[in-house]
């Protein structure tokens, strides 16, 4: 247990299913989320951090704060060295508006920290349905594809009728009224005509990520599986 017992990582996740624990920053104290990098540092392993905001990276300590690969559009951040995924993408991740790129970027930089090359697509929404379908080829050839949209969420079941790989929608917040923050096009998704199509909650561009990659039949790595298999048998 780390000191106040404030957080215990799961240290064997990526070992177990292939996938690293994240850092959920929001609701965090940045004295909390400086102590869980610092521990991480400690123990040699890279971090991934989400929703981190400016406010709380300003109060990380000065020499921490300068050392995180940081972005603000997605509000996330590297701790410690991230390899540069190999070979072409093999996800896709599509929005249908320039607003829904946050949620988008999260979702990117998730699989590039879990090693995995993507393809971004912005601002292809079915208002305009020509800008989506001069990129159809190059989702026909994704294995998956991760489609952010808000408002009435029609992208994700227009892609999913063009499309052999798994359509992940992820539902935003994007949106006037009755959008209700993102309930609209929950709805929408869930309620899609297109056969297949998996959904996550609003905004959460790091669990379709995190979907996209158990899709991809991610192995756990060799040497944490091991471990793992060690100490659980």
């Amino acid at each position: 247990m780390t000191p106040n017992e404030e957080f215990l990582l799961d240290e064997q996740r990526d070992g177990r299913i292939g996938i690293t624990e994240a850092v959920y920053c929001a609701g965090k104290s940045p004295a909390q989320v400086a102590r869980i990098i610092r521990f991480a540092e400690q123990r040699g392993r890279p971090l991934l951090l989400t929703r981190l905001g400016e406010a709380s990276l300003r109060e990380l300590p000065p020499s921490q704060a300068a050392a995180l690969d940081y972005d603000p559009v997605s509000r996330t951040a590297y701790a410690g060295s991230v390899t540069e995924p190999p070979g072409p993408p093999r996800v896709a991740i599509v929005t249908a508006g320039t607003s829904d790129i946050p949620v988008a970027r999260e979702a990117m930089r998730t699989l590039f920290f879990e090693g995995h090359r993507s393809l971004e697509i912005a601002d292809v929404g079915v208002a305009g349905l020509w800008r989506l379908m001069q990129r159809a080829d190059e989702l026909r050839a994704m294995h998956v594809v991760i489609v952010a949209a808000g408002m009435d969420a029609a992208l994700p079941s227009v892609i999913g009728g063009l499309v052999p790989g798994l359509v992940i929608a992820v539902p935003t917040s994007v949106g006037y009224g009755v959008a209700a923050g993102g309930r609209a096009a929950l709805n929408a998704a869930l309620a899609s005509c297109a056969p297949g199509i998996a959904v996550v909650n609003i905004d959460n561009g790091y669990g379709a990520a995190c979907a996209a990659i158990r899709a991809l039949g991610a192995k756990p790595k060799t040497a944490e599986a091991s471990a793992w298999n060690a100490a659980t048998s």
